[in-house]
């Protein structure tokens, strides 16, 4: 029997509710359930309340870490477990000790780089860690796009995927129970928008609202009623965005918004995508965007902006179909840090949001079950989870078969 390939995972701890969290859990299991490999992870958060190793199964064992490791944590771990590749998954600046001693990690195993970048201009400024990679896999293909000419022959797309036995379309009566249970019984035959983010600056929640907002004044206006409900499933007071219970207050649309705060699983965020007309996502930047490619397997349209990993989900990049509305970047600004020097931020404004809502909710129940339908069968064909993991599979056998080290090995002499 051939013996099997070990991969050491750094990202968030692969059981976590994180999309970077949700995404190495998928992945690790796919390829533990090829029968070809056997997965190690240090499961990084920014604090645990136990650090107790985590047996997944005899093939998948977690270790807990405060941020993603440290150099010592890493050293030990490659002596003792040997592993085939390193994989690092999450910003790069993370990991900036990392790439410094890659000479030494280079003395063990290659390092592939799961690529987090979402936007534009090109960051000449990561080259110097492309560079030390064996591997850089873009989950965007736009990402790919510019990647690849910074680390040609190295650079590789495969996109971020979901399991359809996790996320898919329920029973219409289940539906309608649910939708009631959740929502409440006044609320049940609202037409019913989802947004599931991080309330943070980069998501945009207090625009999201705004144009919300502007949405319900033109439904009164033109169809003479306030029927809709956006459903919220976020922390509103995280320290990270604005106060959205204010925000709400603010805009007078209180009887229209429903918060879920409650971190729950992967069944009842399907609950969630189901009892929704539509998901949406408005971001400045998204490295790919999770939750409207939930929602299409859920068969359910969605309203995104075109940047980063959202363009390849709500237009078909076949035909230039929408899987739903896509929101056009209307202007953009460029930001930078130290770190970061410069990234655009990719914008569309409130009044363009709420016409694609106008748009959606003017589709009737039928038009919205007939694109919800074509983004399902679109999601299928470009995001199938047995793809995704069959190509990884295959990218990650070649490499460690065909790596050749960078640095020549050690020769250790006794004096």
């Amino acid at each position: 029997m051939t013996e099997k390939k070990k991969i050491l995972i750094l990202s968030d701890h692969a059981l976590s509710t994180s999309g970077v969290g949700c995404q190495t859990r998928f992945l690790a299991n796919g390829l533990v359930s090829t029968g070809k490999w056997t997965v190690r992870q240090f499961g990084a958060a920014i604090k645990h309340s136990d650090y107790t190793p985590v047996k997944v199964s005899d093939d998948f064992i977690i270790k807990p870490v405060d941020g993603f490791g440290t150099p010592q944590l890493l050293k030990t771990t490659l002596a003792v477990e040997k592993p085939d590749v390193l994989l690092l998954f999450t910003d790069p600046r993370f990991f900036i000790w990392l790439w410094e001693m890659e000479e030494e990690v280079h003395q063990i195993c290659p390092i592939a780089y799961w690529h987090v970048w979402d936007n534009r201009p090109v960051p000449m400024f990561n080259k110097v860690l492309y560079d030390s990679t064996d591997l850089i896999n873009c989950h965007s293909y736009d990402t790919y796009e510019y990647v690849k000419e910074l680390a040609p022959g190295r650079t590789n797309f495969i996109p971020h995927a979901v399991p359809k036995e996790v996320f898919y379309p329920m029973d219409k009566w289940d539906v309608k129970t649910q939708k009631a249970t959740v929502l409440g019984n006044e609320r049940s035959n609202h037409f019913t928008g989802f947004w599931v983010n991080r309330n943070a600056k980069r998501k945009r929640p207090g625009d999201l609202l705004w144009a919300w907002s502007i949405f319900l004044d033109n439904l009164e206006k033109k169809h003479g009623h306030r029927d809709a409900t956006l459903l919220m499933h976020t922390d509103p007071e995280d320290s990270e965005g604005p106060n959205l219970y204010s925000v709400v207050d603010m805009l007078g649309i209180k009887d229209n918004i429903v918060f879920s705060v409650e971190r729950i699983e992967f069944e009842k965020m399907n609950v969630l995508h189901n009892i929704c007309d539509f998901t949406i996502n408005v971001s400045y930047a998204e490295g790919f965007g999770l939750s409207t490619l939930e929602a299409m397997m859920c068969a359910k349209p969605i309203i995104a902006i075109q940047t980063g990993g959202q363009k390849r989900q709500v237009v078909d990049h076949r035909d230039g179909t929408e899987n739903g509305f896509a929101l056009p970047v209307e202007f953009k600004t460029l930001v930078g840090s130290q770190n970061v020097p410069y990234i655009y931020e990719d914008y569309c404004s409130v009044e363009t949001i709420a016409d694609r809502m106008m748009k959606m909710y003017e589709l009737g129940p039928e038009g919205r079950r007939e694109l919800g339908k074509k983004a399902q069968e679109y999601a299928f064909s470009e995001f199938a989870m047995e793809d995704t993991v069959k190509r990884w599979d295959e990218t990650l056998t070649d490499l460690t078969e065909n790596w050749k080290q960078k640095y020549t090995k050690w020769d250790v002499t006794e004096i």
